[in-house]
C-alpha cells in the first residue's frame, strides 16, 4: 500500500520541507561480526560516519517546494515498498536482547542478531551499560547491526542510548571509553550558563557518534519540584521553568548542530510526581493551567529549537484525563496536548513500556496498541516485544488500528531518519 502524498496535512508538508534541507542520500556500511554464535571479523564504515550520507546541506540549491517534494517522494517510496509486517516492526525501538532468543546480555552482533533484525526489522535498538564493554567492541557491534539492515534492504535503524550525563550515563561511567562525564543537569542549571549546556550536548554527541550511535534519549525537560520528587532532582536542570527551558533549548541546539538525534523527556513533565514509574504508577494533580505555566515551558522551548523526538512519561493526570490512564496511552495528552495545543509535528515515543507503571496494569499488546491509538509513534521497549508486535499487527488486521494510522507514524519516523542519517 502506497502512502498518498495528499494525505499529509499542510503542517506536515511544511515540516517535511524543512527536513529536506538535510541529507537525502542513502547510507551504507560494510562489516560482519558475532554475538556468541561464532567469531567474525569487522571492517568498513558506519552509516553516520561523517561524509557517508551525502553531507549536510544535500538539499542546498533546491527551492523549498522541490526540496519538500523530494523529501516526500523518498519517504513515500520506502513506505510504499514495505509489507504490513515491516511497517509494524518499524514502529518499535527495543533492546538487543529482545531480538535474540535465550540471550540475557548481548555484547556482539553476529548471525543470531542478523536473523533477529531480518525477521523483525525494528525501527531502532537501544543499548545499555551491560551491552557496552569498550570502544572496539561497541563500534564493531553497532556497525554490524547497521550492515544487517543494509544487507536486507531495510530502513536504517535508530541506534539509541540513554546518555544524559551525571547519574544517567551508559558510556561515560565506563573508564574503557575514556569519555568525560558532563555531569548532572542540575549542576548545569544551577550555573545558569546556556553555552555550557550546549557544549555538554555537543560533547556527548562527540563521543557517542564515533561509536555508532545516532539517537540519544536526552535532554530531560522536567521541571523538578524538590518537595515531591525524589527521583528527578539531579536529572532535571531546575525547579525554575524558565531556567529549565533555556537549558533544554541549548542542549537541543547542541545535539542538532552535531547531527545527533535527541529526545526531550518526559512529557508533560514528571518533576512534580512522587515515586518512580519504574516501580509503579505515579500521579500529578496539576491542572491544565498549572502545566501551561510550569511543566510545559521547557517542552515548548524544545519544540522551538527543533527537537526531533519527544518522550511521554508514565504519569497519570486525573485532573486532565479524568482517570488514571498513563499519559502515553491517553489521547487527551498525546494528541490533545502535545499535537494540538503545542503543535508538535515530530516523533512521539513512549517511555519504556517495561516499567511497572505499565506492566502492573496492561499486557504488552494492550500497552502498545493503546499508545498508538493515543497518537504515539513509537512504543518503546515493551516487556515482551513479540507479544506487543503481534498485538499491533492483529489490531491492524482486525481494523482496530488502520494501516493509514501506522503510515502517519512512519512518515514522521522515516523523515527524521532521512534528515539525520539517510534511510
Amino acid at each position: 500500500m502506497t502512502v498518498l502524498v495528499d494525505s499529509i496535512t499542510r503542517r506536515r508538508f511544511v515540516w517535511l520541507a524543512a527536513l529536506a534541507g538535510g541529507s537525502l542520500a542513502l547510507g551504507g556500511c560494510a562489516a560482519d561480526g558475532a554475538d556468541g554464535s561464532g567469531a567474525e571479523s569487522s571492517s568498513g564504515t558506519m552509516f553516520d560516519e561523517p561524509g557517508q550520507t551525502g553531507g549536510e546541506g544535500a538539499g542546498d540549491g533546491q527551492n523549498p517546494e522541490d526540496a519538500a517534494a523530494a523529501a516526500r517522494a523518498a519517504v513515500d517510496e520506502r513506505i510504499g515498498a514495505m509489507t504490513l509486517e515491516q511497517k509494524v516492526a518499524q514502529l518499535f525501538i527495543v533492546t538487543p536482547e529482545a531480538l535474540v532468543e535465550g540471550v540475557s546480555q548481548v555484547t556482539q552482533a553476529g548471525e543470531a542478531t542478523r536473523e533477529g533484525v531480518t525477521t523483525y526489522p525494528v525501527g531502532g535498538i537501544v543499548y545499555f551499560a551491560q551491552n557496552l564493554l569498550d570502544p572496539e567492541q561497541t563500534t564493531t557491534m553497532l556497525a554490524n547491526v547497521k550492515q544487517f539492515y543494509a544487507d536486507a534492504g531495510n530502513v536504517a535503524p535508530f541506534i539509541a542510548v540513554d546518555e544524559e550525563g551525571g547519574t544517567v550515563v551508559r558510556v561515560a561511567d565506563n573508564e574503557a571509553f575514556g569519555a568525560q562525564d558532563v555531569g548532572d543537569a542540575s549542576a548545569l542549571g544551577s550555573a545558569g550558563d546556556t553555552e555550557a549546556a550546549k557544549r555538554a550536548a555537543e560533547q556527548i554527541a562527540d563521543y557517542l557518534m564515533p561509536l555508532g550511535f545516532n539517537l540519544d534519549f536526552a535532554p530531560v525537560a522536567d521541571v523538578v519540584n524538590p518537595l515531591r520528587s525524589d527521583t528527578m532532582g539531579l536529572r532535571s536542570f531546575s525547579s525554575d521553568a524558565a531556567v529549565a527551558a533555556d537549558m533544554v533549548r541549548a542542549e537541543v541546539e547542541g545535539f542538532r548542530d552535531k547531527k545527533m538525534l535527541c529526545c526531550a523527556k518526559h512529557f508533560p513533565g514528571i518533576g512534580a510526581a512522587a515515586g518512580d514509574s519504574h516501580e509503579g504508577a505515579i500521579t500529578i494533580d496539576s491542572t491544565n493551567e498549572e502545566l501551561e505555566t510550569v511543566d510545559l515551558v521547557p517542552f515548548r522551548a524544545a519544540i522551538e529549537a527543533g527537537v526531533p523526538m519527544i518522550m511521554v512519561g508514565h504519569v497519570s493526570l486525573p485532573n486532565i484525563v479524568g482517570d488514571s490512564t498513563p499519559a502515553p496511552l491517553s489521547s487527551a495528552v498525546v494528541q490533545g496536548m502535545l499535537r494540538d495545543s503545542l503543535g508538535y509535528t515530530g516523533i512521539i515515543v513512549t517511555d519504556s513500556l517495561s516499567m511497572g507503571a505499565i506492566t502492573d496494569y496492561y499486557t504488552p499488546a494492550e500497552a502498545a496498541v493503546a499508545a498508538l491509538k493515543a497518537g504515539c509513534d513509537i512504543p518503546l521497549m515493551p516487556e515482551r516485544f513479540d507479544e506487543a508486535y503481534q498485538g499491533v499487527l492483529n489490531a491492524v488486521q482486525a481494523g482496530e488500528l488502520t494501516e493509514e494510522r501506522i503510515d502517519e507514524s512512519l512518515i514522521r519516523i522515516l523523515a527524521a531518519k532521512q534528515e539525520y542519517f539517510g534511510l
